[in-house]
């Protein structure tokens, strides 16, 4: 995929690997994609896009993953 922005100086101070996570950021945010995809967006591994959602403020651990992350302890506890 090609995505053309305008020819902006704010843009080239910005650089294209930030422009990538912003937009990578974005998504995630907005629900549009996971975790994995937006960190793949970014070129980045799952833990330092984690770090960048935690720098951003953006949460990434939500109810459901909470509950999945239980059910995941009380299997366990019964091995």
């Amino acid at each position: 995929m090609t995505i053309t922005l305008p020819d902006d100086p704010v843009l080239t101070e910005m650089g294209e690997s930030e422009i990538l996570l912003d937009l990578a950021c974005g998504a995630y945010a907005a629900g549009h994609v996971s975790r994995g995809v937006a960190a793949r967006m970014a070129g980045l591994e799952r833990h330092t896009f984690d770090q960048a959602l935690h720098t951003r403020r953006i949460p990434s651990y939500d109810e459901e993953r909470w509950e999945q992350d239980l059910e995941t302890i009380r299997a366990l506890r019964s091995l």
